[in-house]
């Protein structure tokens, strides 16, 4: 792990069988069914770095601006992203002011609507000669979200691929098979989220790119945390990006995906409320030429169009300036297993070594939270010293990885009786949210607001150290981040940040979240005062199907993979 001075599982995982490939390769070997494709040489690619001016730039100006406006001795500065409205609208708001340059590290980025709209604000930035670089891992580029690769035919547009897997792009399946052969380079993937404009200011937290991420799904929305930087710690996430945008695992999307080969994948996606009286683009033969009013997506109709789509103010954007370092994990993690050395501590360690400093309280916010022994033992050695351990991961009902929830129940009664208090996110939230994940306001440029009936699923990753010390970003508790996936954070020491955040979870943990007991040995799921849903004595929401599943998938799920 490298910090500012240079101190894992996916967003969403990969497959909620992740437990069980082990299983399956030996099957493939077994029956000589597996197929062996291999991938490009990766020579030839030019290296590329961060713009060394920002101050330069109007963004850059904007943030000395304002550090001498406010008085502002440190020398960086935050705002929580507490709802989906501000996690879009601040990333437009990078975009259209980015002068020089946009970088963007992601583990997946979705083909619909709500990206539609971004693509086509990064094409106009590059058309007005910012230089775009999008790093995004190989493993979800596949089917539909295959279009999102288009933008790199975009002159001023460069694209890399982060460890990327050979096989065809139209079936996740038919690439996973053609790569069991190597089930250690395809478990590790790069998991980091990073959205930088002109090395002046930037966003990292846990969302990727997607109408799930914005509010904007009819079927399921993921409650999800961002933070906005303003100055210095911009560079160090820049470098960041840097060191693995030059990576030797990073390869340049044209010398593995031919433009036929998109066409041949293009899928089409229906817009969230479809109006039958509006006719569909016909799909083009082939890739068309870039025209003022081609659309990225072809297959995706947006419905918010990109000169009206909202964009926030970061003039009059209330900030914290506090002092922080940047918690990355080397390229190296993802590496072949001799290369394991080099990465050295990884953001989870770093994260274990911040909690044993705690002297009151530890809050965090996992999505898939498997601790593992070396976790047990800093939260035994937490309790023995009176530390109040609160944690805040999905149910059974919301989480996306049924095999996460199988390794997560296997320490619940572990976790109580070493005093944890654990708090379950509600699959179904009622009216709007006030806590983690807010809904969006009508018509926002996120998709429009979250459907009744959509299921919520926890996608936040936070930890807060004594209401002092918040570290926010792509991680989560569990031995997949730990081990296997890069990951980066941000690790902002300032009281008034870290409050509001343990705000917005605890609101959550009061109207949205089960808090778990022990009683007469049995697993007891209590809802909270007043909450509008009742206390559950087996894992609520959740169907006897959904049940049956965990526990058939639990055998075959070793913490390792999960």
């Amino acid at each position: 792990m490298t910090t500012s001075a240079d101190p894992s599982r996916p967003a969403a995982p990969p497959w909620p069988w992740a437990g069980v490939w082990r299983c399956a390769v030996a099957v493939v070997f077994a029956t000589g069914a597996a197929g062996c494709a291999s991938l490009p040489s990766n020579t030839g690619r030019t290296p590329s770095t961060a713009l060394t001016a920002p101050e330069q730039t109007a963004l850059g100006r904007l943030v000395q601006e304002r550090r001498e406006r406010e008085s502002a001795r440190s020398d960086s500065a935050f705002r929580l992203l507490e709802n989906v409205d501000a996690a879009y609208s601040s990333r437009l708001a990078l975009i259209r002011e980015a002068q020089r340059t946009l970088d963007l590290q992601y583990y997946a980025i979705h083909a619909d609507h709500s990206t539609e709209v971004l693509l086509q604000a990064l094409r106009d930035a590059a058309r007005r000669g910012v230089r775009v670089r999008i790093l995004l891992d190989d493993f979800n580029t596949v089917g539909k979200d295959a279009q999102v690769l288009r933008l790199a035919f975009e002159p001023n547009v460069q694209m890399r691929l982060f460890n990327p897997l050979p096989g065809s792009r139209r079936s996740l399946l038919g690439r996973l098979f053609t790569s069991l052969h190597d089930l250690g380079r395809l478990q590790k993937r790069m998991h980091n989220k990073l959205f930088i404009a002109d090395n002046a200011v930037g966003i990292t937290g846990g969302r990727n790119l997607g109408d799930a991420y914005f509010g904007g799904d009819d079927k399921s929305n993921f409650v999800d945390l961002d933070v906005l930087a303003f100055g210095r710690i911009v560079r160090d996430m820049s470098a960041s990006f840097d060191r693995y945008w030059n990576d030797e695992l990073a390869y340049p999307m044209q010398t593995l995906v031919a433009p036929q080969e998109l066409e041949a994948v293009r899928q089409p996606v229906e817009p969230p409320q479809p109006d039958a009286s509006r006719p569909r683009p016909a799909p083009a033969p082939s890739i068309p030429p870039v025209t003022p009013t081609a659309t990225i997506l072809p297959s995706v109709t947006s419905t918010v169009a990109v000169t009206a789509a909202p964009a926030m103010d970061l003039r009059q954007l209330p900030v914290v300036w506090a002092p922080a370092v940047l918690l990355a994990d080397a390229p190296a993690k993802i590496g072949p297993d001799d290369d394991e050395a080099d990465a050295g501590e990884t953001v989870v360690d770093g994260l274990l070594n911040l909690m044993r400093q705690a002297r009151q309280d530890v809050l965090i916010v996992s999505p898939y939270f498997v601790p593992g022994p070396v976790m047990m033992a800093v939260f035994r050695e937490l309790r023995s010293r009176g530390i109040r351990i609160r944690v805040l991961t999905n149910s059974l009902a919301s989480n996306d990885a049924p095999a996460a929830h199988a390794g997560y129940a296997r320490y619940r009664d572990a976790l109580l009786a070493l005093g944890l208090e654990l708090h379950e996110m509600r699959a179904s939230q009622e009216g709007t949210m006030t806590g983690l994940g807010s809904t969006p306001l009508p018509g926002s440029g996120g998709g429009g607001s979250k459907s009744a009936s959509s299921r919520a699923s926890l996608h936040s990753k936070a930890v807060i150290i004594d209401q002092r010390l918040a570290v926010i970003g792509s991680m989560n508790l569990d031995l997949r981040s730990q081990r296997k996936n890069s990951e980066v954070a941000l690790l902002i020491r300032g009281a008034a940040l870290s409050r509001e955040a343990v705000r917005q979870v605890e609101t959550t943990l009061a109207e949205g979240a089960y808090r778990l007991q022990l009683r007469d040995g049995r697993l007891v799921w209590e809802a909270p005062p007043g909450a509008p849903f009742r206390s559950a004595r087996s894992e609520p929401d959740a169907s006897a199907k959904l049940r049956l599943l965990a526990r058939l998938i639990a055998p075959f799920a070793p913490d390792e993979m999960l």
